[in-house]
């Protein structure tokens, strides 16, 4: 835990970028039905049936000291995908940094060996070496950023149906716009010290005498 609340702590160094990530499941959903125009005193109402169009997944990358955040849309969560999240990380996003710092949780498919399972050994260790991994602790993901950034966008952006992966691709890309040109971030104030004091349970009792 204190591993991350530290890195959080650290100035913006563009060469040591911090980045947040994480995924989200989105179900596509269609209407069977028109909604009903708004009229003078009546909003825009839906039916209450509607068709499910299937599922796809959303990565989000999201650099807190700079305002800065990407969502990619992709038909699933994978090894194969999360390979290529951080081959973007490195050749896309930041390819002029010496080092990326990723914050992300322990998941299963969250591991840089899965780099040798997609690309060849000397392109898999190229993208490992400009990657430092921070796992947040189990049943601490609440300790990454963008798990702030994601109920923002799931308020924001998905909370209504969307019907195809194009459209969904669409309004991300719009919402992802409009927050990075407003310079939105989070004001994390949560501490290492803030960490020994409140969930003085989760350490042993010896160390905080």
């Amino acid at each position: 835990m204190e591993d991350v609340l530290d890195l959080y702590e650290e100035p913006y160094n563009p060469l040591y970028p911090q980045v947040c990530f994480d995924e989200r499941p989105c179900q596509l959903i269609s209407e069977k039905r028109q909604p009903l125009p708004a009229q003078p005193g009546k909003p825009l109402r839906y039916d209450y049936e509607y068709k499910r169009e299937g599922t796809c997944n959303l990565f989000i990358f999201f650099q807190p000291l700079a305002c800065w955040r990407h969502v990619k849309v992709t038909d699933r969560r994978t090894k194969v995908d999360f390979a290529y999240c951080m081959k973007d990380l490195v050749d896309i996003h930041f390819p002029l940094a010496k080092m990326i710092r990723v914050v992300m949780d322990n998941l299963n498919t969250h591991k840089l060996q899965v780099l040798y399972e997609v690309f060849e050994p000397k392109e898999a260790r190229r993208i490992a070496r400009k990657l430092e991994i921070h796992y947040t602790p189990k049943h601490g993901s609440w300790l990454n950023m963008v798990e702030i950034e994601i109920s923002v966008l799931s308020t924001q952006c998905l909370d209504r149906r969307i019907p195809a992966k194009s459209i969904l691709q669409r309004e991300v890309l719009a919402w992802e716009q409009r927050r990075n040109s407003l310079g939105a971030t989070v004001n994390w104030q949560f501490t290492s010290t803030d960490a020994r004091t409140k969930l003085s349970r989760l350490y042993p009792s010896n160390l905080l005498r």
